[in-house]
């Protein structure tokens, strides 16, 4: 009996005692270290394709006991860093955009005024006196006599080929914003090339005869404004004389009615 009670008190002497050696033993854990073994080629091969061996630096970290990050068979691609147009996917979209910008870009180049017919100051010398309209319909300038040898120059429309025209007029009247009624010829003429004129249109900046306009004579041949700019310098009109809105201003003011306009 004595020696039954003697082994129970070591027994639950012991099952006090394990628990407290154990967390001793483990209170700082050892590192762990991979066999090389392990890490050898034959062994990290198994279970991959062979396109799918790690690198060096893989089997390197796992003998050294480094992280090794998961290994992708293609890299990652991070769409916040894509370039447009890198991608076969986005080519068709970028050349459509490239197209679309292209062709304003192109329409703008060609309304472009060369600067040759912006309004200047230039010397003259001909025969006509001061205030009278001289227009050069081969060079499309409009020249306003002065003073002292000089004059003012502008760039103009002319006529295209079929509606030139020259001789000597007064200007008979003046007026801001004008309406626009197309001769019955003009409206002919139009709609045998599928384009339909109005009767009439009212003043405005949509006009084609724009902010103002100097009538000459009885005819029917004006110089006045446009709501197209870009032609000046060219021969595109029906016979009037074209300029820009803000020159043809500039003109109406200086010019009176009973002014002489020589066309050549």
């Amino acid at each position: 009996m004595k020696h039954f009670l003697l082994l129970g008190a070591l027994a639950l002497t012991a099952g006090v005692a394990v628990p407290a050696s154990a967390n001793d033993r483990y209170a700082q854990r050892p590192p762990v270290l991979v066999s090389p073994d392990l890490a050898a080629p034959w062994v990290m091969q198994l279970g991959q394709m062979p396109e799918q061996r790690p690198s060096r630096q893989a089997r390197e970290a796992i003998a050294t006991g480094m992280p090794v990050q998961p290994y992708t068979a293609e890299p990652r691609f991070d769409r916040r860093y894509a370039q447009p147009g890198t991608r076969k996917a986005n080519q068709p979209r970028v050349q459509e955009r490239t197209a679309a910008t292209a062709a304003p870009a192109k329409q703008q180049a060609k309304r472009r005024i060369d600067p040759t017919y912006l309004p200047q100051e230039v010397d003259y010398d001909g025969p006509h006196k001061a205030g009278t309209i001289v227009i050069d319909t081969q060079q499309n300038f409009l020249y306003l006599v002065e003073d002292g040898g000089k004059a003012r120059r502008y760039g103009v429309g002319t006529g295209k080929p079929g509606f030139e025209w020259a001789g000597s007029h007064k200007v008979t009247r003046k007026r801001e914003w004008p309406d626009w009624r197309p001769p019955a010829e003009m409206i002919a003429r139009e709609r045998a090339r599928g384009r339909v004129l109005p009767s009439h249109m009212e003043g405005g900046p949509n006009n084609p005869l724009g902010a103002r306009a100097l009538y000459l004579g009885s005819t029917l041949y004006r110089i006045h404004g446009t709501n197209q700019p870009w032609t000046i310098g060219r021969a595109l009109s029906s016979g009037c004389i074209r300029m820009r809105n803000e020159d043809v201003i500039e003109l109406y003011e200086r010019v009176k009615v009973g002014a002489t306009v020589v066309v050549s």
